[in-house]
């Protein structure tokens, strides 16, 4: 087998007249979408790792800066969701290839928040067409599709000054693969549950009470010191252990860690003092800058770490239980 190699960075031009603030790739890594401060979400095709010189596809509808697009399963169709400083979520669908004016169209506009929506992101597909918002206005939404084609909404304090971004927490239950259901039983039913991030420096985890249909603040994480800027829950296979990343202002990542459904969440703290490269001034458990995104990798045993300084760098548990730098990238 010959070992891997990382390949040279590829630059994409995007046509954007502003600042970018998020890409990213759908479930096939065939679609690129990228939001920017020019109000605009465009989206690209992607062949071999390279767009298309095609110019792709503007999509129009905000009136201010995006933030963050999300790309829904496949199983649901070609569903782009994105939101902004407007207040808004739009949700777009792909018309089928066959029409004649094949292209993107406004599914569903979400005006239930009155400041900012900073983030958005879809529930695992198990759950269904579920979405998760998070707004300046300290209130957490979820909008969920309906059978009947109706969308319904939840929406409900999450954190004092404002939210800045939600994660949901994978539909395998911990532990499932270990202890396989009985023979014979019905299998449990996959339980909505996600982690919000917010400007309290809190991170809280919310489940949803089937019996009394709404959301509850089932456990709060109390580790930064200053405004929480992403939130990432590992996908999980089925193994025990669950584990959340969070990024703050405070320059700092934390991994939390969760052995069991009755034990407590346990923070440790990434170093990037011990990463090689690393000023020998670095303050141990700091980052060089601001962290503003963390990100899993799909089998969750790497986390990508996206800090102020433009560097991004990735890390990984070692069998200590020590998290180590494995690469870093300039941008």
């Amino acid at each position: 087998m010959p070992s891997a190699t990382t390949t040279e960075a590829v630059p994409i031009e995007t046509a954007h007249e502003d600042m970018i603030h998020d890409a990213q790739l759908d479930y096939y890594g065939k679609r690129l979408a990228t939001c920017s401060s020019d109000r605009t979400v465009k989206v690209f095709d992607v062949i071999s790792g390279e767009p298309l010189k095609s110019s792709g596809h503007t999509l129009k509808g905000h009136t201010g800066p995006v933030w963050q697009v999300a790309w829904a399963h496949p199983k649901f169709g070609h569903i782009l969701a994105s939101c902004s400083y407007d207040g808004k979520v739009l949700i777009w669908g792909e018309r089928s290839q066959g029409t004649a004016d094949g292209g993107w169209t406004r599914v569903k506009e979400h005006t239930l928040h009155t400041a900012s929506v900073n983030s958005v992101s879809w529930a695992p597909h198990e759950l269904g067409a579920m979405l998760a918002c998070a707004s300046s206005d300290g209130k957490l939404s979820v909008l969920t599709f309906k059978d009947d084609g109706q969308w319904g909404a939840d929406i409900f304090n999450g954190h004092a000054i404002g939210c800045n971004s939600v994660s949901w927490a994978p539909a395998t239950q911990p532990g499932s693969l270990i202890h396989p259901q009985q023979h014979g039983t019905q299998p449990s039913a996959p339980f909505k549950r996600f982690a919000s991030a917010g400007c309290d420096n809190l991170v809280k985890i919310w489940g949803y009470r089937e019996d009394t249909q709404s959301w509850v603040e089932e456990e709060t994480l109390d580790g930064h010191t200053d405004w929480v800027r992403d939130v990432a829950w590992a996908p999980n296979i089925g193994l025990p252990r669950s584990y959340i990343a969070t990024a703050s202002q405070d320059k700092t990542v934390l991994i939390w860690t969760k052995d069991s459904l009755t034990s407590p969440w346990v923070k440790i703290a990434l170093d990037p003092s011990t990463a090689s490269g690393a000023p020998s001034a670095a303050a141990a458990g700091k980052f060089p800058d601001v962290v503003w995104r963390v990100s899993w990798s799909l089998a969750g045993n790497i986390l990508a770490v996206s800090c102020g300084d433009g560097k991004v760098t990735l890390w990984k548990e070692n069998l200590r239980g020590v998290w180590e730098c494995v690469s870093d990238m300039s941008s």
